[in-house]
């Protein structure tokens, strides 16, 4: 039986959301959780519930890595905390997989540090996958690598076009370089060393640059950016999704007439707001990390704890690290 550690106490709503996300999994999932973090606070929490108590273990956990800490000090000194013993299980392969809503630096650093990178890899990159009019697309990297090289873009490119054809099933998924035009000569100098490494390597579709007015489109499979792009990219796609929704409900409750033309396009609106709901979602793979590390976000509630739990057992048995390795290499 394999088995998922998830950190309890990281998150905006840890405990309570966390656990309650993992009871509901467990219903739906064949692994064993091992849920992570301050064993009398996880029974009493637990002991609200009725479960399956064979598909849960706990591990004990001292200390919480605080989203105000800084990251590489958070992981060096709090080693009792909820996060480095999850690493640290997976690093051991006690565990098959982690799951965390906690810092996002500090999980990156924890990951790099303990489980280590695949052979060959210069930096991990999150990779979320977004709504499009096409139905989805990959967004690589979104925050790991606020700073980034050419040859980092290129590695994502490979890392994200294996995942998609291997774990996802697109075959020969296209590759778009995230730049602000569409010709080759535009963009920094970061954009135009990676276009021209894209461009040449025949691992990758490469389509060329796209504008972020066109990622809705769903033109390409993979979306290539550095960090700091990428997760601005997906912020305001969030944001954005949540404003339509929020000016859809004042425009149709103007009036009777507007209240019934929302009656009659209810299923519609439902659909919408579904393509926007990242609570189903699940979270993002660290591509890359020599172990299977998934970060979900840090105002996850339990319905987005459930999705992940339920996406990271298919990443397990799907193979995901291997995978990346063996075609990477």
């Amino acid at each position: 039986m394999s088995k998922i550690a998830i950190d309890v106490m990281g998150g905006d709503y840890a405990p309570e959301e966390i656990i309650k996300g993992c009871i509901k999994a467990t219903q739906d999932v064949s692994c064993k959780l091992v849920l992570v973090g301050k064993e009398e606070i996880i029974k009493q929490q637990l002991s609200a519930y009725t479960y399956d108590q064979s598909k849960i273990d706990i591990i004990h956990a001292d200390e919480v890595i605080t989203m105000e800490d800084s990251p590489v000090t958070a992981i060096r000194q709090k080693k009792q905390s909820s996060m480095v013993i999850g690493l640290k299980l997976l690093k051991e392969k006690q565990v098959d997989g982690f799951i965390s809503a906690g810092s996002t630096g500090a999980l990156l650093t924890g990951a790099t540090l303990i489980v280590g990178r695949i052979k060959g890899v210069e930096r991990p990159a999150l990779a979320p996958i977004i709504p499009t009019k096409k139905g989805y697309s990959l967004l690589i990297d979104c925050g790991a690598n606020v700073d980034a090289k050419p040859i980092y873009l290129k590695q994502f490119a490979r890392m994200g076009s294996i995942y998609m054809e291997q774990c996802l099933g697109v075959t020969k998924p296209k590759v778009g370089l995230i730049n602000i035009g569409t010709e080759e000569e535009k963009g920094n100098q970061l954009t135009k060393e990676a276009f021209k490494l894209l461009s040449e390597d025949q691992d990758i579709n490469f389509y060329g640059n796209v504008e972020a007015r066109e990622i809705p489109e769903g033109k390409v499979d993979i979306l290539v950016c550095d960090g700091f792009v990428g997760n601005i990219i997906l912020k305001f796609m969030e944001g954005f999704g949540k404003w339509i929704l929020s000016m859809l409900k004042i425009e149709f409750m103007r009036n009777l007439k507007t209240k019934f033309a929302a009656l009659l396009l209810k299923k519609g609106i439902y659909s919408l707001k579904e393509k926007f709901n990242y609570s189903n979602k699940g979270g993002a793979p660290f591509l890359g990390i020599n172990g299977l590390v998934v970060k979900t976000h840090g105002s996850s509630k339990a319905g987005e704890i459930y999705s992940t739990i339920i996406q990271t057992e298919e990443f397990i048995k799907s193979d995901l690290v291997n995978k990346i390795a063996n075609n990477l290499n």
